[in-house]
């Protein structure tokens, strides 16, 4: 009599997830992931990922193959520039009526996106407890369970993490700064050197941020959510420093990279001394995409620089809900979590606890190749945790209103 309870309590979550609310899964108990996965058969599950880097699009594209030779799903990659304009879509589809058959299925998404769909209604969910890799996931030493401060609360799925690095050419630029006085004081000194992707590319967002995390008399105040108030007085520190150092940028402040891309390709040619990303092993898979010289290096602040996990999550109105959750899954996998770490296919820590691991799971850790140019481990120091998310639009619209202009 218990097994027919569970089966029936398996039957009506999958009856939810064929026509689910906002928060479908809300109370509801663990569904049969076997029935989840035989109901993914067959379908397509449109991926809404940012597709700025040739690394990342050709991983996701290894996980297309893999899910369908797998589990007999399409996964079809929409590459976006902002995850903002999808965040916008899916709220204008929930404006508009649409609970079901929605556009997106799956998303790559982080912070105030991710903010904005919780308080929104946006997302399914919670849903991690119910895919069978997330026991993997390490939730106590890495920031997998908060989002910019925010509880992720089984809304959103981790599948790698970041950490902010200044890369240099170790050759060029063998003592590069390493606080932000430090980093004004090599710009005055070699005017033209130095630049940032313009906000809000993430990149240039997060420059600004953790610029301010280290010149802002009390950076607690940045856990906490903005208000008029606070904001004049504790970015003010961040805008005397922007005011001193665009005089001394790259083409003197009047343009900007347009992504961390953009920047790398300056940095390859000698134009300027430093380049920005998101990842320890940047130098690594650079050097190895040829698009950066060998003796390429990251490094961290001696302060510490910004860090966190990247995630993905499913609308509340997906078409391919069960699909979606077996992509979830996928990407917490050894194998893919494996792939992701390789600096020659991507090059993003591991989001999963290594000694949760079988023997022959974590062999395949193992065999990730130890590139020259990986950082040693801690090298970077324990990850710095980013402002809340209510600070990011903020410090973008008034960095466009001083300096976008040129």
């Amino acid at each position: 009599m218990a097994g027919v309870f569970r089966r029936i309590a398996a039957l009506a979550v999958l009856a939810v997830l064929a026509g689910a609310g906002p928060v479908a899964a809300q109370g509801m108990p663990a569904p049969d992931w076997e029935a989840i996965r035989e109901r993914a058969r067959g379908q397509t599950v449109y991926f809404n990922a940012w597709g700025g880097s040739s690394t990342a699009n050709a991983y996701i594209a290894w996980v297309a193959e893999r899910v369908r030779e797998r589990n007999g799903i399409e996964l079809r990659h929409v590459k976006v520039t902002d995850i903002a304009e999808t965040v916008a879509r899916v709220l204008a589809e929930k404006t508009a009526g649409r609970t079901d058959g929605g556009s997106v299925d799956l998303m790559w998404i982080n912070g105030e996106n991710f903010a904005a769909m919780k308080a929104n209604g946006l997302l399914f969910g919670p849903f991690t407890d119910w895919l069978p890799h997330y026991r993997l996931v390490d939730t106590t030493g890495k920031p997998t369970t908060v989002d910019f401060t925010v509880p992720v609360d089984g809304m959103e799925a981790p599948w790698g993490m970041a950490q902010f690095v200044f890369v240099h050419d170790a050759a060029a630029l063998p003592d590069p700064p390493r606080t932000i006085p430090d980093l004004l004081a090599r710009a005055r000194s070699n005017p033209g050197r130095f630049t940032y992707p313009q906000p809000p590319n993430f990149l240039g967002t997060t420059f600004l941020k953790q610029a301010l995390l280290e010149l802002a008399p009390d950076p607690g105040a940045l856990r906490l959510p903005a208000d008029d108030a606070a904001f004049d007085d504790v970015t003010a520190p961040l805008w005397d420093f922007l005011d001193a150092l665009h005089p001394t940028l790259w083409r003197g402040g009047r343009v900007f990279p347009a992504s961390g891309p953009d920047q790398r390709r300056l940095l390859n040619d000698g134009e300027v001394e430093l380049s920005l990303a998101f990842t320890a092993l940047e130098a690594a898979s650079s050097i190895e995409a040829g698009l950066l010289p060998p003796t390429a290096r990251v490094y961290a602040l001696a302060g510490g620089t910004i860090g966190n996990a990247n995630f993905v999550a499913i609308p509340f109105n997906a078409t391919a809900k069960e699909g979606a959750l077996v992509v979830a899954d996928f990407l917490l996998t050894p194998e893919a979590q494996a792939r992701k770490a390789d600096p020659r296919h991507w090059g993003s820590d591991t989001v999963l606890d290594l000694n949760r691991l079988d023997p022959a799971d974590r062999a395949l850790f193992d065999a990730v190749p130890r590139h020259p140019a990986a950082p040693e481990p801690g090298a970077l120091g324990a990850p710095l945790a980013e402002p809340h998310p209510s600070w990011m639009g903020r410090i973008e619209r008034e960095w466009q209103r001083r300096y976008a202009a040129g």
